[in-house]
């Protein structure tokens, strides 16, 4: 499931921000840390979507084999529920191209 939109350039200081208010309730970043309600994202870039060991993810994750870099994660987050159908997250997703694009460029930073 590929966008042709490439996101634009991102801001990891407001994305940082973003996570706080709108993943830090379900995620964890730091290596070794504990799953949340969602997984630890820590090495999240190349990764294989449901592979994160010790996480019960759905069916739809497992089976989608997406893997996360910019481009799939900025289609993902603007709609989680369209691009994996049948996932169990509820995050209704990023409408704004830069917010998606922020949240990225602080995960890159911050789940190496």
């Amino acid at each position: 499931m590929a966008s042709s939109e490439q996101p634009p350039p991102g801001d990891a200081k407001v994305g940082e921000k973003i996570f706080k208010t709108k993943c830090a309730h379900c995620h964890t970043l730091e290596k070794g840390a504990g799953h949340k309600l969602g997984p630890n994202l820590n090495g999240l870039f190349g990764r294989q979507s449901g592979t994160t060991a010790g996480y019960s993810y759905s069916a739809a994750h497992k089976n989608m084999a997406v893997v996360w870099e910019e481009n799939t994660l900025y289609d993902y987050l603007l709609n989680p529920r369209k691009y994996i159908p049948g996932t169990k997250k509820a995050f209704p997703g990023l409408k704004e191209p830069q917010d998606r694009a922020d949240l990225i460029a602080y995960l890159e930073q911050s789940t190496t």
